[in-house]
């Protein structure tokens, strides 16, 4: 079977074989998104070079709310349904997921090489759990302990209105508003809102934008090069971003882990976590999770886990496929 986990940024396609009832990538191919009209094209370019007979079913995980198999994608141009691609593969069964969600299926297949712990938590982690993760866009989902087993569900979290902590945030905000009508977590907490708090911060600081960022911009590799000048304390600014970066995605991951009650574990993906370590693990994320108050004490219980693995939310996709009823 093909599994897939398609980001606004990388389609990610994989060959799986099932093994004891698990899913197992045999091959994996990544393609650019955004330079493809169709996810039908991506696909059957796939099926071309690994061969039809490889092909007995389809699933993937989407960037955007699914109803009744079908969506727009929300950073893509593209409107997705399981019968175009179905028909398009000459009728092979295909299934649809939220992205995050298939994150979550992949939770119970992730051994201790694909999970960095950044906080232990204490006691025994049992209850319901959290996904959380940056990249294009931010994305969540959780996942249900109903006594014996993980279920996991689809939101559309980081769409929730951003909410600022500070006087810093609240001139961020207004900063916001000047360009969008609705301010979203998503805004701030990605790859496109890394930009836009490096921007923020030049115009706070009433500095022009260095050189090196506009030419980083003009490349599509304005995040990137963020990070590394804060990485290697080249500029003053990308140190303050990145902080502040790290403050909000804390804060934002310790309102989900309270809306959810996530005492089981909270799991961070995404394309941008795992090339931040160091900032992760660093005060400002955990401080920023168990900064709610009266709940602070709830918080400091919970297991804190960034999957290192780029192959988690394809491995996810295909379990959805074998042991979900659709």
């Amino acid at each position: 079977m093909i599994a897939g986990d398609i980001g606004g940024t990388h389609a990610r396609l994989a060959v799986c074989e099932v093994i004891h009832s698990a899913p197992r990538i045999i091959h994996k191919k990544v393609y650019p998104s955004r330079i493809s009209s169709s996810l039908e094209e991506i696909l059957l370019d796939y099926v071309r070079e690994i061969g039809p007979e490889q092909v007995s079913a389809i699933a993937l995980g989407l960037p955007c709310p699914l109803v009744e198999q079908r969506c727009r994608a929300t950073n893509l141009p593209w409107i997705v349904s399981a019968e175009t691609i179905s028909r398009a593969l000459n009728a092979t069964p295909c299934v649809l997921i939220n992205d995050l969600e298939a994150l979550a299926w992949s939770i119970p297949l992730l051994d201790q090489q694909s999970l960095l712990t950044l906080h232990p938590g204490s006691g025994q982690a049992l209850g319901n759990a959290m996904v959380i993760a940056a990249g294009t866009g931010l994305g969540q989902a959780g996942l249900f302990w109903d006594g014996t087993d993980y279920r996991p569900f689809a939101t559309e979290g980081g769409h929730c209105d951003f909410a600022p902590g500070n006087e810093l945030d609240i001139e961020l905000l207004r900063h916001l508003k000047r360009v969008h009508d609705h301010v979203s977590w998503e805004r701030i907490i990605s790859g496109p809102g890394l930009i836009t708090l490096f921007k923020f911060h030049c115009e706070h600081q009433k500095r022009g934008q260095p050189a090196w960022f506009v030419q980083a911009l003009a490349e599509d590799r304005a995040a990137s090069a963020i990070s590394e000048h804060a990485e290697h304390d080249a500029d003053p600014l990308c140190v303050a971003t990145l902080e502040h970066f790290i403050r909000l995605f804390g804060a934002e991951a310790g309102n989900q882990a309270l809306k959810i009650k996530a005492t089981g574990g909270v799991y961070i993906g995404g394309g941008i976590a795992p090339k931040l370590i160091e900032w992760m693990r660093g005060p400002q994320f955990r401080d920023s999770f168990v900064d709610k108050g009266r709940m602070q004490p709830l918080l400091e219980q919970i297991p804190i886990h960034l999957i290192s693995s780029d192959d988690s939310a394809l491995l996810g996709a295909a379990r959805c496929y074998l042991e979900r009823e659709f």
